[in-house]
């Protein structure tokens, strides 16, 4: 999600709290903030913030969730979690809040009691008009530094899916899966799903 402009940020310091410079955000500095219906991340110390995301969203990362759920329960694979969650991926981003998120049971020991505290092995982000950008680019390279193993980036829009995987640092792309196509996850073997089965169809 892009940064602000600085009307926004000066929306905040109008509810009488006092905000540190851009560059300077630590996670108490979020803990803060009012809940106020904008969703907050911190990516290397800078707040972004973004308005609540909007029902074709809402019902791809359901769709998609309840069967990344399914799959993992049923195989005792770990735990797949969603927002609004804080993600505290060290200086990189403290907090991110991915849309859906699977941590393998071998890991578990990172879900605290209010936050996930290190890079989930699996992050879905749903794009929304407001957040494309930096969820293809900013979450993208914090991402991969911060090791997470496997990224799917949704476009209800288009109905598409890129799935890109960790490769030596770096995210490789491994497809970008279109209608009536299958995704298939590399961190996840055995799970697939259909795009048509996530995209929500509007009536032309």
């Amino acid at each position: 999600m892009a940064i602000q402009p600085v009307e926004q940020i000066e929306y905040v310091q109008s509810n009488e709290l006092t905000l540190p410079a851009q560059g300077q955000w630590t996670y108490d500095d979020y803990r803060r903030l009012p809940e106020d219906g904008w969703r907050y991340e911190v990516f290397q110390g800078e707040l972004h913030m973004t308005p609540a995301p909007g029902t074709d969203h809402q019902r791809s990362s359901t769709r998609l969730e309840r069967q990344l759920s399914n799959f993992v329960v049923e195989h005792d694979l770990g735990e797949v979690l969603h927002a609004p969650l804080d993600v505290r991926l060290g200086k990189l981003a403290n907090p991110v809040q991915p849309d859906i998120l699977f941590i393998r049971q071998d890991r578990l020991d990172i879900i605290q009691e209010r936050w996930i505290e290190g890079a989930p092995d699996l992050i879905v982000e749903i794009l929304s008009p407001g957040n494309w950008i930096d969820d293809r680019r900013t979450k993208y390279r914090l991402y991969a530094l911060a090791g997470v193993r496997e990224y799917w980036i949704v476009d209800p829009r288009k109905c598409e899916i890129d799935v890109y995987v960790l490769r030596e640092g770096s995210f490789m792309q491994v497809g970008n899966f279109g209608a009536g196509e299958r995704v298939r996850s590399d961190v996840l073997a055995g799970f697939e799903i259909g795009v048509d089965e996530i995209c929500v169809k509007r009536p032309e």
